[in-house]
């Protein structure tokens, strides 16, 4: 068994982009824009590192009062920017005056970017043409109206190759695909409610098929990372039977590079899984090296 981490193809042995063992690559997405732990989050130079290296990324969408979508994680303000009240009363403009905290809640000198900011620097940078950005659209379909996909397509199109939208909602990932061509689907089924009654009745293959049949033509499906390692405590490589299906997954989210969750990370490349979803993945290429 390979043991070292070795980082394969035209990308970088500095740079934290994937881990190849046993000739199956499994992807570092960099959660939020982090490269490593003490980053803060949706930074533009940050995602455009990423983006120009090849890496795959992850940023969070919320829709605003004008119907542009904030590169942001919550429905409200106040935690992650110098901002107060909901995303969705806040307007454009508005969204565009404030600024990113820090880990520590202090304000930085990053501005808080519209989904319209952050193609804009894409299209002016040189985008390795493996890097993969993923859009997870934090809300359901019922707040797209025609105005919010129109303007969701006007800001992607010319770099929709190098994206792909997700949601735990197929009917907003159709929604928001077909009006962009060259966008892929990823889907994130991790319903814990749903899992639990699948694998108490058996019925895990039944969990991995409902799933597939979600969202025809999605590319990635998202799973919380103990739905992968709790399937195969009981027997069943979800990541086998997904992969059957033609998807690739990706475990989210570990948050940290220790040597407490340095055997959840190794388990993971075991099963063979194609991304997990870090906020260290500098951090997880030193653990594992």
């Amino acid at each position: 068994m390979q043991t070292a981490v070795e980082m394969a193809g035209n990308h970088s042995m500095a740079d934290p982009i994937l881990i190849e063992r046993d000739g199956h690559r499994t992807w570092l997405k960099w959660h939020r824009g982090r490269r490593k732990a003490s980053d803060p989050v949706f930074t533009g130079a940050r995602i455009v590192e990423a983006m120009r290296l090849g890496a795959s990324v992850e940023v969070d969408l919320v829709v605003t009062a004008d119907g542009g979508m904030a590169v942001l994680h919550d429905m409200t303000l106040d935690r992650e920017t110098t901002g107060t009240g909901p995303v969705a009363a806040t307007s454009d403009s508005a969204i565009r005056t404030l600024r990113l905290r820090g880990n520590d809640g202090s304000p930085i000198a990053d501005a808080v970017m519209l989904l319209d900011d952050l193609c804009a620097l894409m299209a002016q940078g040189s985008v390795h043409p493996d890097a993969l950005l993923q859009l997870d659209y934090k809300e359901d379909e019922t707040v797209l109206s025609p105005s919010v996909i129109d303007k969701f397509a006007r800001a992607t199109q010319s770099v929709a190759r190098n994206m792909i939208v997700s949601s735990g909602s197929a009917a907003a990932i159709k929604m928001l695909t077909a009006a962009v061509p060259g966008m892929r689907r990823g889907f994130d089924p991790s319903d814990e409610i749903q899992f639990k009654a699948a694998l108490a009745g058996g019925t895990l293959q039944g969990f991995v098929d409902e799933a597939v049949a979600a969202l025809p033509g999605s590319d990635m499906i998202y799973l919380y990372w103990e739905i992968v390692t709790i399937a195969a405590d009981a027997g069943f490589d979800m990541v086998a039977a997904f992969h059957a299906h033609g998807k690739r997954i990706d475990a989210w989210t570990v948050r940290e590079a220790s040597q407490q969750t340095k055997p959840i990370v190794e388990r993971l490349l075991a099963l063979k899984v194609d991304q997990i979803t870090t906020d260290d993945p500098e951090g997880l290429i030193a653990l594992l090296a």
